[in-house]
């Protein structure tokens, strides 16, 4: 069985992520077949940063080069390169989310179906060691049954301080905000673990113009179950703080801040034993999903976001955003 090759089109801050996790990786698994972005800067840092990497010379020479093509670039042009992959019979694993023309997402997941085409999406929770413990908890009974969802997410401001270089486009309102670049990751969790999602009510608050949401709430069902969905810029001192609560009878469990799985026990949160911050998770977790990546290429079982889940996402979210 032949490692696969990985090629990488953008090098912002998730290209660089998930590059740094692939160089890392198991070499009869996974390799690095070349990385393109359209800008001569990022391919300069690049070269500075990690020249060992391929820098090739186009997207077309990334999608030639490799057997799964990972796109880590602005929103609006992800399904132009994940069309071009699969016009050449290569596996796509993609940012979220999945674009931002709904209906355009949505017709681009009928065409994979009809093509066998292999893509997935980038959405981290699908191998989150946090989520297998809230699932452990759920199925030993510490919720008894769930009886509702719960979901904040909040900012010190917008975008993050580490995001602020890709202020352009992520604080702009056709491909940028919270909503997108977060909310996602939780709706999605939502629906991976209870089922599919209907919106049922939601407010969004545009105080800037020209600028991405600064607050939004909603609430929604999923499978049988209601969420609640808040979010805000302004609203924390802490630059990115999350938390998804499960409620039952018999008690609450809670995701919180990306990768702490937590158990409420007489009125005070305790972690999970062996709960890590995201920033030494983070690792852990890319190297789960990359694993399923090579999976997905060759064919095999795995449990990646699929394209599906990702346009019922995005339709979520945009519906927030613009109604």
């Amino acid at each position: 069985m032949s490692s696969t090759r990985l090629g990488i089109i953008g090098y912002g801050i998730m290209g660089e992520r998930l590059l740094r996790a692939a160089l890392n990786h198991d070499p009869a698994i996974l390799t690095v077949a070349g990385l393109w972005d359209p800008s001569a800067a990022a391919m300069q840092r690049l070269a500075n940063d990690l020249p060992q990497v391929p820098r090739l010379a186009s997207a077309e020479a990334v999608i030639a080069a490799c057997d799964c093509l990972y796109i880590a670039s602005p929103p609006a042009s992800h399904l132009g390169y994940a069309r071009a992959a699969f016009a050449q019979a290569k596996a796509v694993f993609c940012e979220k989310p999945l674009a931002v023309d709904v209906a355009d997402a949505e017709a681009f997941v009928a065409e994979a179906a009809k093509q066998n085409g292999r893509g997935g999406i980038n959405f981290p929770f699908a191998s989150s060691f946090a989520v297998d413990q809230l699932r452990q908890w759920m199925q030993q009974g510490v919720t008894g049954a769930v009886e509702r969802i719960e979901i904040e997410i909040g900012f010190a401001a917008w975008p993050r301080p580490w995001q602020v270089d890709a202020a352009g486009w992520l604080d702009a309102r056709a491909q940028g905000g919270f909503a997108r670049e977060v909310g996602s990751h939780f709706l999605f969790l939502a629906r991976r673990l209870f089922g599919p999602l209907t919106l049922l009510d939601h407010s969004v608050s545009y105080p800037e113009d020209g600028k991405s949401e600064r607050a939004i709430t909603a609430t929604l069902r999923a499978g049988d179950l209601p969420v609640t969905l808040k979010g805000g810029v302004g609203i924390t001192d802490k630059p990115d703080h999350n938390i998804f609560e499960i409620v039952g009878p018999q008690g609450r469990i809670r995701l919180r801040d990306w990768s702490i799985a937590e158990q409420l026990v007489d009125g005070e949160w305790r972690e999970a034993p062996d709960a890590l911050p995201n920033e030494k998770m983070r690792p852990l977790v890319l190297k789960r999903q990359l694993d399923k990546v090579a999976a997905l290429t060759r064919g095999a079982a795995q449990d990646l976001a699929t394209l599906s889940e990702a346009a019922e996402v995005q339709r979520m979210v945009e519906t927030i955003l613009h109604g």
